[in-house]
């Protein structure tokens, strides 16, 4: 299944100092009223939260990281589940000798400075259902 959307318009933002990196790109999506984006971050934060969801078991594995950290990459959606805004986002961070780390954001990611590009996305609207198969709410189109 597929579903077409319109690209409407690029919001930027400075995310706060000190704040949770997905509780802020929430708030900037629900700010511009966001349906539907997708969207993309730089910068860097001072402690991380990602994940690994682990298929045979159906669950996320959390990994810390209680250090400064550079996003190297961080992309993701805006969608809805049961009516409420959701954050879908993966995240790549580099530690200070180079190396990498990436999976699922999650919440404990705490911004240092973080630059966000929202697209809001029009003619759609993104929501997610449980999946049986994976375990996942994923995309109901």
């Amino acid at each position: 299944m597929f579903g077409v959307a319109v690209p409407g318009k690029v919001y930027v933002f400075r995310l706060p100092y000190g704040e949770d990196l997905l509780a802020a790109v929430k708030t900037a999506a629900e700010t511009v009223k966001a349906e539907a984006g997708v969207f993309w971050i730089i910068g860097a934060v001072q402690k991380g939260e990602i994940s690994f969801y682990n298929q045979s078991e159906k669950k996320y594995v959390r990994k810390s990281f209680d250090q400064p950290m550079e996003i190297l990459s961080c992309i993701g959606n805006v969608s809805k589940l049961k009516g409420e805004t959701l954050i879908h986002a993966h995240i790549a961070l580099g530690d200070e000798t180079g190396k990498a780390y990436g999976g699922h954001l999650e919440k404990g990611t705490i911004i240092f400075a973080a630059e966000l590009f929202l697209l809001k996305l029009e003619g759609i609207q993104l929501t997610r259902e449980y999946d049986d198969t994976t375990g996942l709410n994923l995309f109901s189109l």
